[in-house]
């Protein structure tokens, strides 16, 4: 079977730590172009700056993977969706609401594939873990996704900027996971922003949720603040006394205190197979649910200002 020819748009850290290895590995693809400032020079896979120049010189294209900064995602998936090319969007797939509703309406005109991936959810524990809370009343959740910006997002200014989410950047992974193993409809109901007074975005943030299908609190805690060892945890009661807890971003689970589900952090290679089966049945995979979530905070949260942030 021919390999779906793909180029990613945003050659950057993520592109180059799990979207290159990925591809590599499944056979289904191959690397046709790669676009960015530090896309590798190669005569095998050619390197453009700009998206438009690569669109114009690069035939035989089936697909793109757009890891640019999500401020750029909607213009350069438009302009793919125009030239007839399949577009797997890295995460949160657009700014707003409006523009990954539109993407997914000029998809399914032109019949192609959109696939908005979440990769936290690609954790086999995460599977799990929506199985054992299936049909049960939650009596609470408690999340807490805590980490050093410095570490992380190390020299990335546009994060900062108005439209680059802030800690929300992090924060939405614990979001489309929640998405994804709440037995029902999570709604945001207070959220309390704070914003270093030099910056736009926050760098920490406290949600708290509502939900016909919880019995108890449900809340979140994100900070871009913790200098020590990170804490990416979601921790779960049902109201029939099941306990269940996330961890390392959602790759362990343990559910009271017997069964474990642990393995290999495989989320990128389980995005490309999904991938690979959407364009082979040429149907979209478009969830907003973390978008969604994230768009409420904001529009529901107060502003606290707080130290300014310096790199």
């Amino acid at each position: 079977m021919k390999p779906f020819r793909v180029a990613i748009i945003g050659y950057g850290k993520i592109a180059e730590d799990e979207h290159i290895p990925s591809i590599a590995a499944n056979p289904r693809f191959e690397l046709a172009a790669a676009v960015g400032s530090r896309a590798p020079k190669s005569e095998a896979v050619p390197s453009f700056r700009r998206h438009r120049e690569m669109l114009e010189s690069v035939r035989d294209l089936d697909a793109v993977a757009i890891c640019t900064p999500p401020s750029a995602r909607y213009d350069i998936a438009r302009d793919c969706i125009d030239a007839g090319l399949h577009c797997l969007l890295e995460k949160p797939p657009a700014t707003t609401l409006s523009e990954i509703e539109d993407l997914a309406c000029l998809a399914e005109g032109r019949q192609l594939t959109l696939f908005t991936t979440w990769h936290s959810q690609y954790n086999p524990a995460i599977d799990a873990a929506a199985a054992a809370l299936a049909g049960k009343r939650i009596a609470r959740m408690r999340i807490d996704w805590r980490e050093s910006v410095r570490k992380w997002h190390p020299g990335q200014r546009w994060i900062w900027e108005v439209g680059g989410f802030g800690v929300f950047d992090p924060g939405i992974n614990a979001l489309s996971i929640a998405s994804k193993i709440f037995p029902g409809p999570l709604f945001v109901r207070e959220a309390r922003l704070s914003v270093p007074e030099n910056l736009q975005m926050p760098i920490a943030a406290d949600i708290v949720f509502s939900s016909p299908d919880a019995d108890g609190e449900v809340s979140a805690g994100f900070d871009w603040r913790e200098e020590s060892d990170e804490t990416w945890t979601i921790e779960v009661e049902t109201s029939d006394g099941l306990s269940l807890r996330l961890s390392n971003g959602g790759a362990r689970l343990e559910i009271e205190e017997g069964e474990t589900v642990e393995a290999e952090r495989s989320e990128y290679p389980r995005i490309y197979e999904r991938f690979a089966q959407l364009l082979d049945e040429r149907c979209s995979l478009v969830d907003v649910a973390p978008l969604r979530l994230t768009a409420d905070a904001f529009l529901v949260g107060s502003r606290v200002s707080v130290e300014p942030f310096l790199e």
